[in-house]
């Protein structure tokens, strides 16, 4: 690299353009800052800084929204109107956490501040992640992501079941981490040789290697890289057979590093996952095509399956998780046929973001001290008691179960009409199959909030529930369910915004 690249480099418009990331790395050092100067007594407040001051980055970038593709960094990042609607994504998430940590932490004898500057630098990392372009690029922002979760899923070091869900979401993270950088090793290592193409420097560039692969339509080492590049990603979304840690780190993991997990990990990994379809692995849509449908079938019919016999709710909630990571990809596997199958991913979404924070925000009022061990008895009589977070509760499982009015049906809708336009109908048949298991086990959850033979629900938790979920989060948990009801009925800004970009 001459000297003039890196001048181009630490140029103000290129640090400019990351500037949210950029915010929020700032804002976590801030918080460090805070806790070092301010007084003990003082250091409740902190949360509340980290919370305004993620308003005010989400404000600015809204008013900034519109932003034209343009590639920064000499190649390595990629800013575009997409990747815009996923750093407020990463943000609204981020802030939720943030929102559902001040109610659980304060049961735990565990350094709070420290909490959410590591969210912080997660949610910048993410924000990197889904705009890489290049695959050191990816790399290292994927790293910086799970790192950062793996001290997140531990974070309640004096729990047993938490420090299980570490250990095990570190080694399966080592694992998938492994066979990513293997397949990328692959894909360098063929398409970076001058005998085969010459462009040694922009083989870790995604656009180099797609002209590659298009020169080379049937190379054994570049498929065999695409396929373990795809197992990598697919052990970050949860996707069949590379789910086998969802359950017990879902149940072992702090409730909001659950939500994290289930809403913000999983989103960085499927837009991660639409790049790599649609800008570097097109050429080998015979082995991508063919290797995504077997994993989307695979994964909607387990995830449904095994959420059928679950009580532990935040195992049934990562199972039931591991279901709509099928349903996303079946729209991923309908983009070669479909355009639309674009913006059907990043509505899907937005919808199972509204839904999954409804539920985890009343998830975490309810939670005691050891919130592993939330059963569904734990909910029996809940509208009695509180018929504000039975109401959340209902309108967030009905959301994930796709149905209507809720923005989850209109979610599912769309994917399956994109199904079928692609021509993916067995496909689309295990899909719907798994609509109808869905609904068994999610109802089952409302009919115990609401119907319930039990006497009443447990004191504890009866207590819990008649305190409420606070002014704050109570807002909160009201604005996602107006929200997931308003974009059920009407999806005319966003549809319209995804269909022209």
């Amino acid at each position: 690299m001459d000297f003039s690249t890196l001048r181009s480099l630490a140029a103000g418009n290129a640090w400019g353009s990351v500037w949210p990331e950029l915010s929020l790395g700032c804002l976590a050092l801030f918080l460090l800052v805070l806790e070092t100067g301010l007084p003990r007594s003082m250091h409740a407040r902190i949360p509340v800084v980290s919370i305004a001051g993620q308003l005010g980055i989400l404000g600015v970038l809204l008013l900034n929204f519109d932003t034209p593709y343009r590639a920064t960094f000499n190649g390595l990042l990629m800013l575009s109107p997409q990747g815009q609607l996923m750093r407020v994504f990463f943000l609204i998430s981020s802030i939720l956490v943030s929102l559902l940590a001040r109610r659980s932490l304060p049961w735990q004898r565990v350094p709070r501040v420290e909490f959410h500057h590591i969210v912080l630098v997660v949610a910048a990392a993410m924000m990197l992640l889904v705009e890489s372009r290049n695959f050191v690029m990816l790399f290292v922002a994927l790293e910086t992501v799970t790192v950062g979760l793996y001290i997140l899923v531990s974070y309640y070091r004096s729990n047993p079941k938490t420090l299980e869900a570490g250990l095990k979401y570190l080694v399966m993270g080592a694992l998938s981490s492994a066979l990513l950088l293997f397949g990328i090793v692959l894909l360098y290592g063929v398409a970076g040789s001058p005998a085969l193409s010459g462009r040694t420097l922009e083989a870790m560039q995604y656009g180099g290697l797609r002209g590659f692969l298009e020169a080379n339509p049937d190379n054994f080492l570049a498929a065999a890289g695409i396929v373990l590049v795809l197992s990598g990603v697919a052990f970050k979304i949860g996707a069949f057979p590379f789910q086998i840690w969802i359950p017990d780190v879902y149940q072992g993991a702090p409730t909001p590093v659950t939500a994290f997990l289930a809403v913000a990990s999983k989103a960085a990994g499927f837009i991660v996952l639409l790049v790599l379809v649609t800008e570097v692995f097109a050429p080998y849509d015979w082995l991508v095509g063919p290797v995504l449908t077997l994993m989307a079938a695979a994964t909607i019919l387990f995830g449904n399956l095994a959420a059928l016999k679950q009580n532990n709710v935040k195992r049934l909630i990562g199972l039931s998780g591991v279901s709509h990571a099928g349903f996303i990809l079946l729209a991923v596997v309908s983009v070669s046929r479909e355009p639309m199958a674009v913006g059907a991913v990043y509505f899907y979404l937005y919808a199972y973001l509204i839904a999954s924070f409804a539920v985890f925000g009343v998830m975490t009022v309810l939670a005691g001290p050891d919130d592993s061990e939330q059963e569904l008895g734990d909910y029996a009589g809940l509208a009695r008691e509180s018929p504000f977070l039975a109401g959340v509760l209902a309108c967030g499982l009905g959301s994930l179960a796709g149905i209507p009015p809720f923005a989850g049906f209109m979610a599912k809708l769309l994917v399956f009409v994109i199904a079928f336009k692609a021509g993916h109908f067995g496909l689309l048949g295990v899909a719907v199959a798994g609509v109808v298991v869905s609904v068994y086990y999610y109802f089952g959850w409302i009919r115990t909030a609401y119907f319930s033979d039990e006497a009443a629900i447990s004191p504890k938790t009866a207590e819990r529930a008649r305190a409420g979920a606070g002014l704050t989060l109570g807002i909160a948990l009201a604005a996602l369910t107006l929200g997931s009801i308003v974009l059920g009925f009407y999806q005319g800004p966003l549809g319209n915004w995804l269909a022209g970009h």
